[in-house]
């Protein structure tokens, strides 16, 4: 990745102690153009991993949340990792191909979810685990003008397909792999690309207009979205549903790790906190309690500072209220919005219970 790194330094581009652009010195106009336009994020920290295997399919259809078995190649879609007991482990993105599955892990989490799944496979498995962080590049095109970017650059676009629809194209005579979704709840695609002609990818990417964008960006889009990420939003204290994370979760599918909880918890209505974004008056610090009329209701989990004023994602408890509620957080007032990357809502009783394992 060395001639990636250097092509962006070039560009202007700060690296972290990690090699990852914090920032190319043009974080505003990479916002404005994120709305307008288009940019481009490297995701290159973000972990791969390769499924291999006649069971592959089956396999990962019984380690998380959404449903595999009928997928074809070309499909893709988001699905969780939880424990027994349905806390969070990660959020995935899965790209079902002919002979593999893809899985784009957050970053840090690739190495924890091999050896989590290597936990449950056995001799008679036929599946492979296959670490690929390393040797595949990750770039995300977010905005209104992907589409035509991506076209300036050979690849062809259906402009109805499904999100985590996939196919493989040619930028710059590279191969690389093209899938529907930015990894956010806006416009755009991401491109996985073999690491080693990552730098061609890129420039061709940006020559083609993309406005160069780090992860400063990134952060501003991902909290003002809503994705919630491990370490504060994805930790063991919360399961899917309060993280708002129905929309990777399939009620009609069989039993697979976490399952019965998160069934009856849908049957029974029995979410009781749920993710929101906070509109803040004023800087706070996250693990800072959220109060309503001096009651802690929930606890703020990242913020950032935008034009708008701070702005925050945490966890409310669902009886305290949503969209609208007024509340304290240390020193600010704050107001509590949709985001919209999450999802939420309770299935009919007989659709869930019948699921139950």
């Amino acid at each position: 990745m060395q001639a990636l790194r250097t092509l962006q330094q070039t560009a202007g581009a700060s690296l972290s102690e990690t090699g990852i652009p914090t920032s190319f010195g043009n974080d505003a106009a990479a916002l404005t153009a994120a709305q307008e336009a288009a940019i481009l994020c490297d995701r290159s920290h973000w972990g791969v991993i390769e499924l291999s295997g006649d069971d592959r399919l089956r396999f990962i259809h019984n380690q998380t949340t959404n449903t595999f078995q009928q997928r074809r190649p070309g499909e893709g879609c988001d699905t969780v990792f939880v424990t027994s007991t349905a806390r969070t482990i990660d959020l995935v993105t899965a790209y079902v191909m002919a002979d593999a599955v893809m899985l784009i892990t957050s970053p840090g989490q690739d190495q924890r979810l091999i050896e989590w799944m290597d936990r449950y496979i056995f001799p008679a498995d036929k599946v492979a685990l296959k670490n690929l962080t390393e040797s595949v590049a990750v770039f995300s095109v977010i905005g209104p003008g992907s589409d035509a970017l991506v076209k300036r650059c050979g690849v062809a676009v259906e402009t109805n397909a499904a999100y985590g629809h996939h196919h493989t194209a040619q930028i710059d005579r590279v191969a690389v792999r093209v899938a529907r979704g930015s990894g956010l709840a806006l416009e755009g695609y991401t491109v996985l690309v073999p690491a080693e002609e990552a730098d061609r990818v890129w420039a061709a990417l940006t020559a083609a207009g993309a406005t160069p964008a780090g992860e400063t960006v990134w952060e501003q889009l991902r909290i003002r979205a809503g994705r919630p990420q491990p370490g504060t939003e994805l930790t063991e204290a919360y399961n899917p549903l309060e993280a708002g994370l129905w929309h990777s979760i399939s009620f009609e599918k069989g039993c697979y790790i976490g399952q019965e909880t998160i069934a009856r918890l849908n049957t029974y209505q029995g979410v009781k906190q749920q993710l929101w974004g906070i509109q803040l008056s004023a800087p706070a610090e996250p693990g800072t309690p959220i109060l309503v009329e001096g009651d802690k209701v929930g606890t703020l989990t990242s913020v950032l500072a935008t034009v708008d004023g701070p702005f925050g994602l945490g966890y409310l408890r669902t009886k305290a209220g949503g969209a609208g509620l007024k509340v304290s957080v240390g020193e600010a007032d704050g107001t509590v919005v949709d985001v919209p990357f999450l999802s939420r809502g309770y299935l009919s009783e007989a659709n869930s219970e019948s699921q139950v394992c």
